[in-house]
């Protein structure tokens, strides 16, 4: 148990670090640019990881861990969004398709603005 949370981690740390670096690479832009090319790529990478874990046992257990856990959380939670979108969208469950994306897209930008809402009302 310890030794997943290690490897996990590790991935973790990559992942974050090359989200920073990915960031500073792109720059500032209108556009949030770099969090789009971030979402795509880890979305492409976590597909990959799946695919590979799916037919090869072996890859199943800690590099599934490193890389799709480890790397592509810390790279971007919405690479595991859209995996379980399409896991949702390939069981043709799509209402809870569609209340997944409606509800984190939507919630998720109320509960920032809720966020940015109560630190204003407490720092003044």
């Amino acid at each position: 148990m310890i030794r997943n949370f290690l490897i996990i981690g590790l991935g973790g740390a990559i992942g974050s670090m090359m989200r920073y670096a990915s960031a500073l690479l792109v720059g500032p832009r209108a556009f949030p640019l770099a969090i789009l090319l971030i979402n795509i790529t880890g979305s492409f990478i976590i597909g990959l990881v799946m695919a590979l874990s799916v037919k090869n046992e072996a890859f199943a257990g800690n590099w599934k861990l490193f890389l799709a856990t480890g790397i592509c959380g810390g790279f971007t939670t919405f690479s595991a969004f859209s995996l379980d979108n399409f896991l949702l969208f390939e069981a043709r469950r799509y209402g809870m398709l569609a209340l997944n994306i409606t509800g984190s897209v939507l919630l998720g930008i109320m509960a920032v603005w809720l966020g940015f809402k109560f630190i204003n009302l407490i720092t003044e």
